[in-house]
């Protein structure tokens, strides 16, 4: 702004010098033309008295370097000329300042030489005996006069270029000083010209607008960050040129990057094909989702792409922990399988006796056996069948069963009194040891778990083998532990026992019978409780399982 005030002032304090200049000069030769013609009148008219008294004599001795004075004849013949012999010159009879003098006693004219850039002025004056007496003077023109004052107006023209860029630089600054020295922080405090008064306001008024919008978005971003930071599931947003803007800690994590990762191509961060097939896809303006294996576990991948004005100007990548969701469903897969495989066996069976005793090929004496075995199998199916019903219940919460205080020796006592003939049966000696250990429990929950503890204890025993249950307070916990000298449990088994339908011995299941959902039903329902399970065991040598119930739940 300063060069473009600096040249406007130049040029302008220039233009009016020149414009002074042409003025001047033309005012100044106009002033000295008519002062020429009056002295060239003057000496017409002394010159005419003078020849008038003394005829030719008059120029004898007569000096002219100023003016040309020429006598003519009333026929236009010069008579005498002060430049040039008489005999040589034309006529002059027909020239202007000639017919005037003749007709009206004086007259005059000019005339321009282009040749001599100069221009005459003629004064002529009829005498009495008829003749004309005319005097000429040259006047030089007013480029003539210019160039021949061309040295004191460079000189000039020098000095004011000077005076004119030493002042427009001065008054440049001075103009703009005041408009560098704004305070923009509080513009209505500016002392400044009287004309910006509207402009300082419209500025103050938008500072409190930008202001406002910043608190707001800074407000904004702070939630933003305060959200995302807290999520478990990982944030990226992404520019349409797919650098990362933002990323959460969970992301950060995920990736394996820090916060120096902002600016950074996503793609140099995460080079997989899955990936880059979702940022494809939301280039193109379609949401996607895949799934993706990071930090050991299994992550949905989901690409929103962010529409403004109906342009792709970027991309929202979420990651999701499905772990467990797909752990989950391999389970129910599982379990299904299961089921349908533990419910297809007796109904085989069931089917097939049935079918032999509908069609008569069985035996009068076998019937019984075939019946026996119906029953058998249709109260192995009706086990199996509460034991899911009770595996659903307890994946549900268990909220409709009713706490109370529980004596866990009592519970214990009465099971291990129940189970004696079973153990008997298999040649298992069962004992308990203990002191009461009462806790605020789900009766039901805590018979169970140390039936279907005692249960396996007693079916994956050796003959003559030993299970002894103990139950004891000890540190603010009640402590359950079931221990034998049974079959035990390899290192590779002990991680899945506690999945449903997973059994040890898998050559001796149907042998041993049982649904193969005990131990599932222990793990839900000690977590129900609150409680831990710690597992012990030995191939061939025994198995220790303790629960720790927590007395106060």
């Amino acid at each position: 702004m300063t060069k473009r005030i600096f040249r406007s002032i130049f040029f302008v304090t220039l233009g009016v010098f020149l414009a002074s200049v042409v003025l001047f000069m033309g005012v100044l030769f106009e002033y000295f033309t008519g002062i020429q013609r009056k002295q060239l009148r003057m000496q017409t008219t002394l010159a005419a008295q003078g020849v008038e008294n003394e005829g030719m004599q008059y120029f004898e001795g007569l000096e002219t370097n100023d003016f040309r004075i020429t006598w003519i004849n009333n026929d236009g013949a010069v008579i005498y000329d002060t430049d040039t012999e008489s005999d040589s010159m034309e006529n002059h009879l027909e020239r202007e300042e000639i017919k005037q003098a003749l007709e009206t006693g004086e007259g005059e004219s000019s005339r321009y030489s282009v040749t001599l850039m100069e221009r005459s002025f003629y004064c002529a004056k009829k005498l009495s005996d008829g003749t004309v007496l005319r005097l000429s003077v040259a006047q030089s023109t007013l480029l003539t006069l210019t160039l021949g004052m061309l040295q004191p107006i460079i000189i000039i023209f020098i000095l004011a270029l000077i005076l004119s860029l030493v002042f427009a630089s001065r008054l440049s600054k001075k103009i703009v000083q005041p408009l560098n020295e704004i305070n923009l922080d509080d513009p209505l405090k500016n002392d400044c010209y009287d004309e910006l008064a509207p402009l300082l306001g419209r500025i103050k008024s938008q500072q409190r607008q930008i202001a406002r919008q910043s608190d707001e978005l800074k407000r904004k971003q702070q939630e933003f960050e305060a959200v995302t930071n807290g999520m478990t599931e990982g944030i990226v947003l992404l520019n349409s040129k797919n650098d990362i803007l933002s990323i959460n800690p969970s992301a950060m994590n995920l990736l394996g990057v820090d916060s120096s990762s902002v600016g950074d191509n996503i793609i140099s961060v995460n080079r997989t094909p899955e990936l880059q097939e979702l940022l494809a896809k939301s280039d193109e303006g379609k949401r996607s989702e895949k799934i993706l294996e990071l930090c050991g576990g299994k992550y949905q991948v989901d690409a929103s792409p962010i529409l403004s004005d109906e342009k792709i100007i970027g991309t929202v990548l979420l990651f999701l922990d499905v772990t467990e969701k797909e752990k989950a469903e391999q389970i129910r897969r599982e379990f299904t399988a299961n089921v349908s495989h533990e419910l297809k066996t007796p109904l085989h069976t069931i089917s097939g006796c049935a079918e032999l005793m509908t069609n008569g090929i069985a035996k009068q004496e076998d019937i019984p056996k075939f019946a026996s075995q119906i029953y058998s199998e249709a109260q192995r199916m009706i086990r199996l069948v509460e034991d899911i019903i009770k595996l659903s219940h307890l994946d549900e919460g268990a909220e409709d069963m009713k706490r109370e205080n529980v004596d866990i020796y009592s519970v214990a006592s009465e099971t291990v009194d129940n189970l004696i003939p079973v153990a008997e049966k298999s040649d298992v000696d069962i004992t308990l040891e203990g002191t009461s250990a009462v806790i605020n429990g789900i009766p039901q929950l805590i018979s169970a778990i140390i039936f279907n503890l005692c249960d396996n204890a007693i079916k994956y025993n050796k003959k003559g083998g030993k299970v002894l249950v103990s139950v004891k307070s000890e540190d603010n916990k009640a402590v359950l532990t079931v221990s034998d000298n049974g079959i035990g449990i390899s290192e590779e088994d002990r991680e899945r026992i506690f999945e449903r339908f997973y059994r040890v011995d898998k050559s001796h299941s149907k042998e041993i019978g049982g649904t193969g959902l005990g131990l599932s039903i222990v793990k839900h329902a000690a977590r129900l409780h609150n409680a831990t399970i710690d597992l012990q065991s030995k191939l061939n040598e025994g198995t220790i399982i303790t629960v720790t119930f927590p007395l106060e739940n």
